[in-house]
């Protein structure tokens, strides 16, 4: 007996009401980057494997799905080299091409490409899948859809506090309720700074924003592991577990990094993003946070760094992003800033089934089957079906002219809430019987009077 065909770890199928539930979460995503002038790109899944390397953090860079060279890709590997084991080095020679691994990488390739195209500044949005070589666990995916929004070519902050706005609108719209955490990497480089661990930044961040994850005591192994001396990891422990309000955390940060330039010009711009915010916000506003142990392992942030948290569900961040000064730099167009972020589709798609919330119509395909009773009746019912669609009512005739048990059984087994019957007696009078499967209630009406029922 052949084997029963599987799917890769942390992958998924998705069969019909899914992808009607997922494309509830694009369109609603889509919706809204458009009342704020976003436009739409694509690129492609594959990138050379020069543009995605050292743009994540070592980290980063292990978790990428790294493709074959095609045809005889062992050509001019000596047997000595793969006896060494030297994976790194052989991987840049057997694989010139990777699987994207974000979508913001690909889109700063994208602005140095074509950026005498542009009107600057240049908002753009982009909902594809990406692909990370990581561990499969709850909310964590190898293959998942990110939807990003990035403003380039500008400085101005008012991009974040729109991207904060753009936000709070996404997740009010699914009625999911959610807070908003800021920091800013500048912050986070005076801290390093105050600590005299300045060198040491990337090892603070990376440790700090397994916080949530791993716990305390773990981030501070990582810390010594990382070259930190006790001294350090204690100078860093009150600010790691900083409490209060959002100006009384400024307040006492502010008073910390007195002596820091770059840590002053942080707590600057997040004080800007919170008031600016607040001042637009209303009573269901998500609530945006002041949290210092927010640090976002990616390299390429420079300054307001974002992560949304679902409060009614344990799922991880489902919504990031951060201002980035110079990641067009590493592709020869330095001084280019940009700020942007990602909704993670999957995660919010689990988050809106464990909450039950999908609207009735986003799990409604067909609202309307029409009964097969034979070549005569389907005649008869494809003219009106037609009229249906065309006042917007999702149809479909059943096929074959089979016994109606069966045909009901269909409409109940795809929740379709209405069937349309004509027989002789319905065709005699030039009407149909609707039947509302919900409450088992059977009118005779016309097909204006149907397609009204059905609609109102």
């Amino acid at each position: 007996m052949a084997q029963k065909p599987s799917i890769p770890k942390g992958t998924r199928d998705f069969g019909p009401q899914e992808m009607a539930r997922r494309n509830y979460i694009f369109n609603t995503i889509r919706q809204v980057y458009a009342l704020y002038g976003f436009q739409q790109i694509e690129t492609p899944a594959m990138e050379n494997l020069s543009t995605l390397m050292g743009k994540y953090g070592e980290e980063g860079d292990k978790l990428l799905f790294k493709i074959l060279n095609s045809g005889d890709f062992m050509r001019g590997i000596q047997t000595e080299e793969l006896a060494e084991g030297a994976t790194g080095h052989l991987a840049a020679r057997l694989c010139e091409k990777g699987l994207r691994y974000d979508l913001t990488v690909p889109f700063a390739r994208y602005v140095v490409q074509h950026r005498d195209e542009l009107s600057m500044p240049f908002r753009r949005y982009q909902i594809q899948p990406v692909w990370r070589a990581d561990r499969p666990q709850k909310g964590r995916y190898r293959e998942f859809y990110q939807c990003d929004a990035d403003v380039v070519g500008s400085d101005s902050l008012l991009n974040e506090v729109e991207l904060m706005q753009i936000v709070d609108t996404v997740f009010r719209r699914f009625g999911i309720r959610v807070v908003i955490k800021i920091n800013n990497r500048k912050i986070l480089s005076g801290i390093a700074e105050m600590i005299g661990a300045a060198d040491k930044i990337v090892d603070i961040t990376v440790a700090i924003d397994k916080l949530d994850k791993i716990g305390l005591d773990a981030v501070n192994e990582e810390l010594r592991q990382g070259g930190l001396d006790e001294k350090a990891i204690a100078a860093l422990q009150p600010i790691i577990s900083l409490s209060g309000t959002n100006a009384q955390k400024m307040a006492t940060m502010r008073e910390a990094l007195a002596q820091s330039e770059t840590g002053l010009r942080g707590i600057d711009e997040v004080e800007y993003v919170l008031n600016q915010y607040q001042a637009v916000a209303s009573e269901q506003s998500a609530t945006l946070e002041l949290d210092l142990t927010l640090a976002r392992g990616l390299n390429y942030y420079t300054g307001c760094i974002f992560e949304v948290k679902a409060l009614d569900v344990e799922i991880g961040s489902i919504t990031g992003g951060g201002r980035y000064d110079n990641l067009t730099g590493i592709f020869g167009m330095p001084g280019l800033s940009g700020v942007g972020i990602s909704f993670g589709a999957d995660r919010i798609y689990d988050v809106l089934n464990q909450l039950d919330l999908y609207p009735e119509e986003v799990t409604t395909a067909t609202q309307l089957l029409f009964i097969n009773f034979g070549e005569r009746e389907t005649a008869y019912c494809l003219p009106i079906a037609a009229q249906a669609r065309q006042a917007g009512v999702r149809c479909e005739i059943y096929p074959d002219a089979t016994k109606m048990k069966k045909q009901m059984q269909y409409a109940n087994q795809k929740q379709i809430p209405f069937v349309a019957l004509a027989g002789e007696t319905e065709m005699a009078a030039g009407r149909v019987t609707l039947k509302n499967m919900i409450t088992g209630e059977q009118t005779l009406l016309t097909a204006d009077e149907m397609i009204a029922a059905i609609k109102g």
